[in-house]
């Protein structure tokens, strides 16, 4: 294992180890607090440009599980078709990996997909720091090579876009009720909830204009990056709306697009929420569950309009979890009802939103 640095841009530095991929990388610097789901993680597009600091001590112990498709288009155990964060942050690598289900080490996975990985980082520290400083840009630099590679640029990219799919995808087709699924960066079983539950899924571009198909409901997914940077889909939304009432509902992403739409600014959480046990209240209720999340931006409820109210708050900090209109079929949720990885509490939300497309 190469000795490799992870530079802060405030200038603290990490020592560590390589078990990824060795090449150099810069991103913006996270950490999540789960306790496993790092294959899940991984492939989660909303980690797009992020390191990837898991709190976790112990990591990899179970392997890797094979990249298989089902009949409906979606794989079985990832949430993409590839690792999207740019690199991942461990204090103890398991060389050593047992699961029934493992075909691969992440060592091995890693390098193949060419994404850096350190391990013997106090990633406890680097936590204390992110959340003292709040999130920053950082660098995985090889001890033996120059330092050569430019900062990270993650304010003022869409990261969106290069995410979303390019062209309209058909899941379902000839099922009962048809859902248009605005892609920010899906997770897979954000559709396999929607399938599961007989809808016929049309998953389109974040930036198409989509108001003059024929469908029954809108699901906004999840995504990564600066929300404000998304304008072309928050006026596709405002043109839905102005249409008719057909359902609507957002996960993570859509929740700060929907919000946007309804007149709602955004602001940048100072370490966001990445984890699987974020307590979530229902606004008007003592119901509270616990919650998958991965987000760095928050809607301002104080700005929602009139027409609209919370629907979920966070227990630890107050802020929006969720938001919906207070007299159309139009809700959301901060956090991740699919919670793959995660706690499955919240699994309801598909419950209402398919009952409202009848």
């Amino acid at each position: 294992m190469k000795n490799v640095t992870l530079v802060l841009e405030d200038g603290t530095k990490f020592h560590g180890k390589s078990f990824g991929y060795e090449q150099p990388v810069a991103g913006e610097v996270v950490f999540n607090t789960a306790m496993m789901g790092y294959p899940e993680s991984l492939t989660d597009p909303s980690y797009a440009g992020q390191l990837m600091t898991l709190t976790y001590p112990l990591v990899g112990n179970y392997g890797v599980p094979p990249f298989t498709v089902e009949e409906n288009k979606i794989a079985t155990f990832m949430e993409s078709d590839k690792i999207y964060a740019s690199a991942i942050i461990v204090a103890d690598y398991s060389e050593q990996y047992s699961h029934w289900n493992a075909v691969e080490s992440l060592a091995d996975w890693l390098k193949r997909e060419h994404v850096p990985g350190i391990t013997g980082i106090d990633t406890r520290e680097l936590t204390k720091v992110l959340r003292e400083h709040g999130v920053m840009m950082g660098k995985i630099l090889f001890d033996d090579q120059p330092d050569n590679i430019p900062d990270a640029d993650y304010n003022g990219v869409n990261f969106v876009d290069k995410v979303s799919c390019k062209s309209i995808i058909k899941y379902n087709e000839g099922a009962g009720k048809k859902v248009v699924l605005v892609d920010c960066g899906v997770k897979n079983n954000i559709i396999r909830c929607l399938i599961n539950r007989d809808v016929e899924v049309i998953r389109v571009p974040w930036n198409y204009d989509y108001t003059n198909m024929e469908f029954d409901g809108l699901f906004l997914a999840n995504g990564p990056g600066d929300p404000d940077l998304c304008e072309d889909a928050v006026n596709v939304i405002r043109k839905q709306m102005s249409i008719n009432t057909k359902p609507i509902c957002g996960i993570c992403m859509g929740n700060q697009l929907l919000a946007k739409a309804g007149g709602a600014s955004i602001f940048k959480l100072k370490y966001g929420h990445r984890s699987h046990n974020q307590p979530v209240r229902m606004v008007g209720t003592d119901k509270c569950y616990i919650t998958s999340q991965n987000h760095g931006y928050a809607v301002d409820a104080s700005t929602l309009g009139k027409d609209w109210e919370e629907l979920f708050v966070n227990m630890n900090d107050g802020s929006n979890e969720g938001i919906r209109h207070k007299t159309n079929p139009w809700f959301t949720s901060q956090f991740h009802p699919e919670a793959c990885s995660g706690p499955v509490d919240t699994e309801f939300m598909f419950d209402k939103f398919v009952e409202a497309l009848r």
